[in-house]
């Protein structure tokens, strides 16, 4: 399936964006773990979190979560500790992306997981007791999704868990969210030091719980904003101050000229019309940013070098890849250095005639790229449904802020 996406001339629109999935799956996790009797409030619906509601809830000896990686990885740690045997597989791409790191902890930690097909790899077979060991040391450079993994199930282990990161920590805004979800629930987790964290034998509590909007789907409406010649846009349900580390989008895109104006549980963007010659920036704690902001600065044509984008080459598709790719197919020349950067410095090509954005069944791919139909006529993006990974009606809250959308 291919869509045509044609953008309207300005934008005045008030958008209700989806809750946050990354608070979604952790708050689910911990109030399984929990045997929580309040279910928490305005979950997302987006496909990752509705995966994991059927997996906690259907009781099936195979769990299919089809493409989503936080399910896998919050569910592998999680089936460690629940009792019984049970299969978790995915998607052929789920079942290409790697998991030894995670399994290796836990098997460390005395789980018992056998892989399936190919070592390292899902689909695996989990039998899940008791875990008695108390200590366990990772790199901090691996997915922060492993760290959560372990972090959430330690309150019901049978010492508590110490966990030790060595070297470079990335994404340390999503390890803190994790931590902060747990004390909400009655866990007592925290930093002992800069690479050590800490988790006491304390058993989580049933509390009534409300998911906040995605910052992360905000990212979008704040690129369309930046692109745009004439913008208002209005998102409810962000909080100022918020638990995602993704909140930090308002910040980077007042280099690009967007003001964010809060009010009581809202945010306003509107155009300055400040804007930077250069961006420059480390989106180690904040990757899933960082496609948006490829995409913005190049179609601005603001030259940019972001770095601590090393786990892109994990996601549901190597992002850095990807985008070198599809950005070469509308004339942009990017640079990719030591697999953890990606640059632009002006250099542009003759553009693919007929341009179609190819998506690599990464949700995020095919936001970050329709707004570039704001600065050029059209774009055309190839199986748009992605976006059901993480924010369902992407294209009909485009189509309500103006946006016009066909299928082509």
């Amino acid at each position: 399936m291919q869509i045509k996406v044609t953008a309207p001339a300005q934008i005045h629109t008030t958008i209700q964006l989806p809750s946050s999935k990354s608070i979604s799956n952790r708050a689910l996790i911990i109030n399984a773990l929990g045997n929580g009797t309040f279910q928490p409030e305005n979950l997302s619906d987006c496909d990752d979190t509705q995966v994991m509601v059927h997996a906690l809830n259907d009781g099936k000896d195979t769990i299919d979560i089809m493409a989503a990686g936080t399910a896998m990885r919050f569910l592998t740690a999680y089936l460690s500790v629940t009792p019984g045997t049970r299969i978790i597989t995915g998607t052929q791409r789920m079942q290409q992306r790697p998991i030894q790191v995670l399994v290796n902890a836990l098997r460390e930690l005395g789980a018992e997981i056998e892989y399936i097909i190919n070592d390292g790899y899902p689909p695996l077979r989990i039998t899940g007791h008791a875990l008695q060991k108390d200590s366990i040391s990772l790199p901090g450079n691996v997915s922060s999704q492993y760290i959560s993994a372990l972090l959430m199930i330690a309150p019901i282990l049978s010492n508590g868990l110490t966990l030790t990161l060595t070297g470079e920590i990335i994404s340390r805004p999503y390890i803190n969210l994790t931590l902060q979800l747990m004390n909400d629930f009655g866990a007592k987790a925290q930093w002992l030091n800069e690479y050590q964290l800490k988790v006491e034998p304390a058993p989580y509590q049933s509390i009534p719980f409300y998911v906040e909007s995605d910052w992360s789907a905000a990212s979008y409406w704040y690129q369309i904003a930046a692109l745009s010649n004439e913008a208002e846009i209005i998102l409810p349900g962000l909080f100022e101050t918020s638990y995602q580390g993704d909140s930090k989008v308002a910040e980077i895109f007042q280099s690009l000229g967007i003001e964010s104006i809060y009010g009581n549980k809202t945010v306003t963007l509107k155009k300055t019309g400040k804007i930077a010659e250069r961006l420059d920036y480390d989106f180690i704690n904040q990757p899933d940013l960082a496609q948006t902001f490829v995409v913005t600065c190049a179609l601005m044509n603001i030259p940019f070098r972001f770095s601590g984008l090393q786990s892109l080459k994990i996601k549901e598709t190597d992002r850095m890849a990807a985008l070198i790719k599809e950005m070469g197919k509308l004339g942009y020349i990017l640079h990719e250095t030591d697999g953890r950067i990606l640059s632009w410095e002006g250099e542009r090509c003759e553009m693919t005639a007929d341009t179609a954005i190819d998506t690599y069944e990464d949700h995020r791919m095919a936001m970050a790229f329709a707004p570039v139909c704001v600065v050029m006529p059209e774009i055309r993006i190839n199986n748009p449904q992605v976006v059901s990974k993480s924010y369902p009606y992407y294209w009909k809250d485009l189509k309500k802020a103006g946006f016009i959308i066909e299928e082509v």
